[in-house]
């Protein structure tokens, strides 16, 4: 065996390269970063989508309509769905995630009237189609409304007031 034959193990970290030290290092004086202007110099970071002055793609790309910064998304559920519950059960925001009907709430739930439903169920949810109440009704079971944590500070101050 002699000192050539010594390698790494696999997947060992060999040691950083040094750069700029040096002509003899293969990779002195400039250090790989050609010569001169802004990415040559030490610390420089350029944020994301910079073209270097030039008007970036975002900008020039046109936009059209109106984009509301308040939306307020629901997850839809239809009534197909619900059919995984006992009859005469209660049907929350929190047993749909416990089922994995839904993955995560976002603004709330609104069930939609797609599907029939068999059984009487009590459903809890922040919004309802028009056709979902109906359907819900017709089996027996009852549609109640969430009201939002917000909306009911609101109306506590207004009742106070």
């Amino acid at each position: 065996m002699n000192l050539s034959d010594i390698s790494p193990a696999p997947g060992a970290r060999s040691k950083p390269w040094r750069k700029g030290r040096g002509p003899g290092s293969g990779n002195g004086k400039t250090a790989g970063r050609g010569n001169k202007g802004q990415k040559s110099r030490h610390g420089y970071s350029s944020r994301q989508g910079f073209e270097g002055g030039q008007m970036p793609l975002i900008r020039r790309v046109p936009k059209r309509g109106f984009h509301n910064i308040h939306r307020k998304e629901f997850v839809p559920v239809n009534l197909d769905r619900l059919s995984v519950f006992e009859a005469g059960s209660e049907v929350t925001p929190e047993h749909l995630i416990r089922r994995r009907i839904v993955r995560k709430l976002l603004a709330g739930i609104k069930i939609l009237g797609r599907g029939e439903l068999d059984r009487p169920l009590h459903v809890r949810a922040h919004r309802f189609s028009e056709e979902a109440v109906r359907k819900i009704e017709a089996a027996g079971g009852r549609a109640e409304v969430i009201v939002a944590s917000a909306g009911a500070a609101e109306a506590g101050k207004d009742a106070t007031a």
